[in-house]
C-alpha cells in the first residue's frame, strides 16, 4: 500500500518541477448541474506541464534514480500522456527516452513526444502490446522501465494531486476520478482517504474499457478480451495487482460512461468553462453530466486530467 508519508515525500521531491494546478469553481453556468451535486469544482491537471497529471508520477520516478541509471535511459509504453510525462522527466534528469506507442495512440501525441526529444516506436494495436515490447527493450538495453500505473513511485507522485485537492477544497465530499490503469485514482484515493476518510471517491471508466469495473466485480484482476473506446489513454486491457488492491480498499464505486458522453462533457467544459480537455480528461465530468452519480447534496470535485481538443470534434 502507498501511505501518506510516501505521498508527502513525493511532493517534496517533485516540488519546483511540476505545477500546482488551479482548482476552479464551476459556477455562472448556462444551466443547472444535474443530479445530486450542489457545488462542483474542477482540478485542472489539463494545465499540468506536458498536459496531464502524468508528469507528477513520471517526474517522481525519475528523481529517485541514481545518475548511472539515468544515463542508461528511460523506456515506457503509453497511450500518449504517460509518455509525455516520461519525456519531460527524462529531459529534467538528462536521460534519453524511448516511448512505445500502440496504433490507437493519435499521431498528435507522437509529434508532441518528438518535440520533447523522445524516440517514438510504434508497436501493437493497444497499450498492453506496446507495453510488452517496451519491457523487453528496457531489459535488453539495461534501461529503466517506467510503468504507466503499477509502480509505487509513480502512484505516490500521482497522489500529490490528492494532497492539493484536500487542502484546496476542504468542503468537497465527493471526488470524481478517471481510471485508465488505475495509477491516478490509486494515488489520489490513498492521499484523500488518509486525510479525510469520509470523502466519497468514485472512479470513472469508459464503457469500452471497463478494466477496474470488471476486476472489482470479479474480485480479482481480469484481462478484457478487447477495448473499444476512442479514449485510448483510458484503455489498457488489464490493470495490475498493486493498483487493484489499493482501489479495492480506498475507492467507493466505479461507474461507466460512453464515448459520446465523454465527448459531450468535453464540449461542456469548453463552452461553459473555456477548458480544453480530451475524452479521458473529460471522463470525470461526463459521469456527473450523464447522471451516473448517486446520492444527495454532494459537493463534488472532478479532476480534469488531460488537455486536448476533443470538444471540437462534432
Amino acid at each position: 500500500m502507498i501511505g501518506l508519508a510516501d505521498i508527502e515525500q513525493a511532493r517534496a521531491r517533485i516540488a519546483g518541477h511540476v505545477r500546482r494546478t488551479p482548482l476552479v469553481a464551476a459556477d455562472a453556468l448556462s444551466r443547472p448541474l444535474p443530479g445530486p451535486v450542489v457545488r462542483l469544482t474542477l482540478k485542472l491537471e489539463s494545465l499540468q506541464v506536458s498536459g496531464s497529471f502524468k508528469a507528477r508520477g513520471a517526474t517522481h520516478k525519475a528523481l529517485t534514480l541514481p545518475p548511472a541509471a539515468a544515463r542508461r535511459g528511460l523506456i515506457t509504453a503509453s497511450g500518449g500522456n504517460h509518455g509525455l510525462g516520461v519525456a519531460y522527466a527524462g529531459r529534467l534528469i538528462g536521460a534519453p527516452v524511448t516511448i512505445y506507442l500502440p496504433a490507437n495512440a493519435p499521431e498528435s501525441k507522437a509529434r508532441s513526444l518528438a518535440r520533447w526529444g523522445a524516440r517514438v516506436v510504434r508497436h501493437g494495436a493497444v497499450w498492453d502490446e506496446a507495453d510488452a515490447a517496451a519491457r523487453a527493450a528496457a531489459e535488453q538495453a539495461g534501461a529503466t522501465y517506467v510503468h504507466a500505473f503499477a509502480d509505487p513511485a509513480v502512484i505516490a507522485g500521482q497522489g500529490t494531486l490528492g494532497l492539493e485537492i484536500a487542502e484546496e477544497d476542504p468542503q468537497a465530499d465527493l471526488l470524481l476520478v478517471a481510471i485508465g490503469g488505475g495509477g491516478l485514482i490509486a494515488g489520489v484515493a490513498s492521499a484523500v482517504k488518509a486525510l479525510r476518510p469520509a470523502v466519497r471517491v468514485v472512479g470513472v471508466e469508459p464503457e469500452g474499457a471497463p478494466t477496474l469495473y470488471e476486476s472489482l466485480r470479479a474480485g480479482r484482476v481480469v484481462e478484457l478480451p478487447r477495448v473499444t473506446t476512442a479514449a485510448n489513454t483510458l484503455a489498457p486491457r488489464q490493470s495490475a495487482e498493486l493498483n487493484f488492491e489499493i482501489i479495492r480498499r480506498t475507492v467507493d464505486a466505479v461507474v461507466l460512461v460512453s464515448d459520446d458522453e465523454m465527448r459531450e462533457a468535453a464540449r461542456w467544459l469548453w463552452f461553459e468553462m473555456g477548458i480544453a480537455a480530451e475524452l479521458s480528461g473529460a471522463a470525470a465530468v461526463a459521469a456527473l453530466l450523464a447522471g451516473r452519480i448517486e446520492g444527495q447534496g454532494s459537493q463534488a470535485c472532478a479532476i480534469v486530467c488531460g488537455a486536448g481538443t476533443d470538444a471540437l470534434v462534432l
